[in-house]
């Protein structure tokens, strides 16, 4: 039996979208997808029984107050009822040891779940001299280099200690709390990918591999075949 996926969805004036491209990731692998309106409650619990892993998906910034900041001038738009559902969700998802793959808003979200904290906006904040995080070349092309970090679980996936990435954001993830490391790092510093040393399976990574599928890209096909594999078992 396949797979079934619950898709985090962004929500914009009342209206919940998913990129395609995601959908299509899950079913290229094998997965069932299910993508997930924010929801709030015990709702949350049924969800959460029926899944057998969880995508988050890109999308706008996450609510500063959440990491016991205050928002800074270059935060972007905010979306309350989401950063609720995703944290509580994440949570209930790693009680039960359920596979977790964060991308790029998932990512951050999903070191927000867990008691990290971030960069509200690295342009601002960071200190070093850095990358085009936010590319302007289309999104299916890899713009700058991740060095995969030896034992790590992504190192054991991609089986290479470095390759190329496509980048939209402005915001990363800063402190990331016991129990989990960083896995990726890019050349500026910033933190492209962590995981979890405790559960089977729960990764975040700050690019968007759903993307690079159009390009038989090895390390995002590598990627999504583990994450579908871990569900399935």
């Amino acid at each position: 039996m396949k797979p079934i996926i619950g898709i985090s969805s962004s929500l914009n004036e009342h209206i919940l979208s998913v990129p395609i491209d995601y959908i299509q990731a899950i079913t290229q692998f094998g997965g069932v997808p299910i993508v997930i309106p924010n929801i709030q409650g015990d709702a949350i619990d049924s969800i959460v029984h029926l899944l057998d892993g969880l995508l988050l998906t890109g999308g706008g910034d996450i609510d500063p107050t959440l990491f016991n900041e205050e928002p800074l001038q270059n935060l972007g738009t905010i979306t309350p009822e989401r950063d609720d559902f995703e944290i509580a969700i994440i949570q209930k998802m790693m009680k039960l040891n359920k596979p977790i793959l964060g991308i790029c808003r998932g990512l951050q979200i999903l070191n927000i779940a867990i008691g990290g904290d971030m960069y509200q906006d690295i342009y601002s904040q960071s200190q070093n001299k850095l990358l085009q995080h936010t590319q302007l070349a289309p999104r299916n092309h890899a713009s700058h280099f991740v060095q995969v970090l030896k034992g790590s679980m992504l190192s054991d996936i991609v089986q290479v200690e470095k390759f190329k990435v496509n980048s939209f954001h402005h915001q990363a993830i800063r402190k990331i709390p016991n129990d989990f490391k960083a896995s990726a790092i890019a050349s500026d510093g910033i933190i492209e990918a962590f995981e979890s040393n405790i559960h089977t399976f729960v990764i975040g990574l700050q690019w968007h591999p759903e993307n690079l599928l159009s390009k038989n890209d090895e390390a995002s096909i590598a990627i999504f075949k583990a994450f579908i594999l871990s569900c399935e078992k």
